[in-house]
């Protein structure tokens, strides 16, 4: 029988409940979010007369996290419109309610009593057949369920979400030993098709996966910082991006989730017995860690931890770091490492551990220790906590920002050396890895295989018929290529056009790749995928390019090139088979004007998608313009619904706004409502976008017509200049970006126009192009695109 979740329960409203509610929520889920009635009236409801009866009381702790969800920051809601869907309650009026619900899940404090306790209050009420599951990151799950019903065990496991649940896509799924087959089956898949998470099958082991090998990990560096007489700040540059890891890498990591947080996991692993002597003495706590938990500088939730925000002589905000040896905050100066300076031209971290490991300065020191005792480690959780390798290498990735797991990370420097690192740091690798070749290979069918820790054979890693991997496909379906994009092969006869230059912006040699790519498809496939699996989609166009022209005064060229763009941008629109462009993460410029010009759009739910050229001092120069104001004029049924329209998205161009969320794209009118899709989970969405392109061809797909629009003219310049002249006034906006916003203006009106006429897309297309060469020309523009090159942010001035 098929299993629909509708409707969820959530117990337990703090950070982790009200996270998982509101992912829930994203993805159209109904949610109850309960927690426990206060024990005392608040000063403020005693001065209402309140009493504890009162329900704005008995709920206000769900109803305190509940405001505090919907104005997250970074947001945990898609759209705050989703907030309708969670409705809040207490453990003693709205128990009884969990008979209607499909899925129960557990957030209370961790504590085995209160959890048990929790569990037969459910039982009264739970109906048989519901999934209960908890969120518990360090109870053993067996333990949870002892005096449960059978029915109750049958339908039970851990469902560890990471924090923040929206952005984090790691969820482990523990079974017990009573835990039904097609249940985990179903924990599995639903976490992994609609939540759009990375589900890893963990064992019931202390910390289970991500958190055993990530808390291993920091603890190792712990210990090594101050032998190698490193600052906190030099051990956050050396373990960050450059890595493959988060910015805030692991001190500032530390911070943000709580040292309280660490230690406990630390004190949980070292206090199981799980591990042998010489890994368990690394889960000890260093002295100077136990003095800050002792301070209580636990990290941000106490405004003070690993780095501190303190006041200079002028009175400035400083960030300062913490000296681990005399425990005082101090202003960490900048540092550099020459083995850092030897990765400068490698542009995949993945690549860069072979140069970091042969380093001679303190940097190479660390990583060889750090790796060396890593491998070591991951190598004998093999079978303990992790049969295969590749769940290892997910759970990382997944739950603390890796871009790569341990196991990769070991092929990549070779595993004979990996074992050597490992003795060198005076640790013993398993003995099973001593006769591996390598962790992982792609086989001919462009799927990645890995080793079996038993057999010594390679296996197939499951799930991958979902979704396809385009660095595992590109060797040998790769039809033309070159310095910034490549054509492959998707089969079905769909190919994808893959944008791949330094952060994927868009120069000549990517629109001579897309022409390229719609030539193809044009003559011998059925439709086109414009996607890549990099960090982010695209973040625009080739900024150096134009500073560069704009500085020359090659204006012709500069002409030109916009010219070339345009044309490239309609021809997406406007070719003879279906073009299904797929954007994710930033998508910005360029890269949303290519999005808006597709027939059908799949994009990543996490996609941060925009029109942000006025940062640069310029308008969108590639059809964004034309677009915005074609899509509002279809909405033209009266005089306010004119103004407003035009006004909106005018407002949203000339302020760069950025959409924090696909949905959020969707209100903007960047993505239109009944064509383009989201697609919840980001290692779905080429597949997705292919079968998409595959369906249109199918279903007949014709070349479009292009398309006229009605423009106001001069009746409705006014409007935008009273605006943009009280903006002026009010000082929320510079006269630069005054004059900026009036021409964007004037092309959304038609130009020169005395009354509302229907012009052509090229007539418009004209009118942009003009317009963004002019501001082009502006001294104030080429300061704002040489500081956006050097800062990577625009300047308002």
């Amino acid at each position: 029988m098929k299993r629909r979740i509708k409707h969820i329960t959530v117990l337990g409203s703090g950070i982790m409940g009200s996270g998982i509610a509101a992912h829930f929520a994203n993805i159209g889920v109904e949610v109850l979010l309960l927690d426990i009635v206060p024990f005392e009236l608040t000063e403020t409801e005693q001065k209402k007369g309140l009493t504890k009866d009162n329900k704005a009381v008995r709920n206000r702790i769900a109803s305190e996290n509940f405001e505090k969800l919907k104005k997250a920051s970074p947001a945990l809601l898609y759209s705050a419109k989703f907030a309708d869907r969670i409705t809040i309650g207490n453990f003693d009026d709205d128990l009884p309610k969990i008979k209607n619900t499909d899925w129960i899940i557990e957030v209370v404090v961790e504590r085995l009593d209160i959890k048990k306790s929790v569990y037969e209050k459910i039982e009264q009420f739970r109906k048989p057949g519901t999934l209960v599951s908890s969120n518990t990151s360090g109870i053993p799950i067996n333990m949870l369920v002892e005096g449960r019903s059978d029915d109750f065990k049958h339908y039970f496991a851990g469902t560890h979400f990471f924090n923040p649940v929206r952005y984090l896509p790691l969820l482990e799924i523990i079974p017990t030993s009573n835990t039904s087959p097609e249940i985990i089956d179903f924990y599995m898949n639903y976490g992994a098709k609609f939540l759009g998470k990375t589900t890893v099958l963990a064992k019931d082991t202390p910390a289970f996966i991500a958190n055993r090998i990530g808390v291993f990990s920091m603890m190792d560096l712990l210990h090594n910082v101050q032998k190698l007489g490193l600052t906190v700040s030099e051990v956050d540059k050396l373990t960050g991006p450059v890595i493959g890891r988060p910015k805030s890498a692991t001190f500032r990591t530390a911070d943000v989730v709580g040292l309280d947080t660490l230690v406990m996991v630390a004190n949980g692993v070292r206090q199981s017995g799980a591990e042998a002597n010489d890994f368990n003495n690394v889960f000890a706590l260093p002295d100077y860690i136990q003095k800050m938990v002792d301070n209580k500088w636990l990290g941000s939730k106490t405004e003070q931890g690993f780095y501190k925000k303190v006041k200079n002589a002028e009175g400035k905000s400083e960030i300062h770091g913490l000296n681990l040896d005399t425990l005082e905050y101090e202003l960490q100066g900048k540092s550099s490492f020459p083995t850092l300076e030897l990765t400068k031209n490698i542009d995949k971290p993945i690549d860069r551990f072979k140069v970091l490991i042969g380093g001679k300065d303190k940097a190479g020191e660390l990583y060889r220790k750090s790796l060396g005792a890593l491998f070591a480690y991951v190598s004998h959780k093999v079978p303990e906590i992790s049969d295969e390798v590749y769940k290892i290498d997910d759970a990382m990735r997944a739950g603390f920002g890796w871009e790569n797991g341990p196991f990769e990370i070991w092929d990549a420097v070779g595993v004979q050396k990996g074992i050597e690192l490992s003795k060198d740091a005076g640790y013993e690798v398993s003995d099973w890895v001593k006769n591996v070749e390598t962790f992982y290979k792609v086989n001919d069918e462009g799927q990645s295989i890995y080793v079996d820790k038993n057999s010594g054979e390679y296996n197939k890693i499951p799930g991958q018929d979902a979704f396809i991997i385009l660095d595992n496909i590109r060797k040998n379906k790769t039809l033309w290529s070159n310095s910034g994009a490549s054509i492959e092969d998707l089969g079905d006869g769909i190919i994808n056009f893959e944008i791949r230059s330094k952060m994927n912006s868009l120069g000549g040699e990517v629109l001579d790749g897309l022409n390229r790519a719609i030539d193809l498809a044009e003559k011998e496939y059925d439709g086109l995928v414009v996607g890549n699996q990099g960090t982010n989609f695209s973040v625009g166009a080739n900024l150096a390019m134009i500073l560069m022209m704009a500085i020359e005064q090659d204006w012709d060229d500069l002409n030109m090139a916009i010219a070339y763009f345009q044309k490239s941008m309609m021809r997406v629109r406007y070719s003879s088979i279906p073009v299904v462009v797929a954007p994710h993460g930033m998508t910005l410029g360029g890269g949303c004007e290519m999005t808006m010009h597709a027939d059908r759009v799949v994009a990543a739910a996490e996609t941060y998608i925009g029109l942000v050229e006025t940062g640069v001092g310029v308008i969108p120069g590639g059809g964004g313009t034309k677009e915005l104001t074609l899509r509002t004029s279809r909405e033209f049924h009266s005089d306010d619904v004119k103004n407003n329209r035009l006004r909106d998205a005018f407002m949203n161009i000339a302020m760069g706004k950025v959409a924090t969320s696909a949905y959020e794209a969707y209100d903007m009118g960047i993505l239109e409502k009944g064509k383009d899709i989201v697609s919840v989970s980001k290692n779905r969405q080429i597949a997705e976008a292919k079968k998409v392109a595959k369906l249109l061809a199918e279903q007949g797909y014709t070349q479009p017509i292009e398309q006229k629009v009605k423009v106001l003219g001069k009746d409705a310049l006014g409007m935008f200049y009273v605006g943009t002249d009280q903006m002026l006034t009010g000082n929320y906006i510079s006269e630069h970006d005054k004059k900026i916003a009036d021409k964007l203006a004037n092309v959304m009106v038609g130009g020169n126009l005395s009354e509302p006429t229907v012009v052509t897309e090229q007539y418009l297309l004209n009118l942009e192009r003009e317009t963004f060469l002019q501001l082009c020309g502006e001294r104030k523009t080429l300061e704002r695109i040489q500081y956006m090159l050097q800062n990577g942010k625009p300047l308002r001035n």
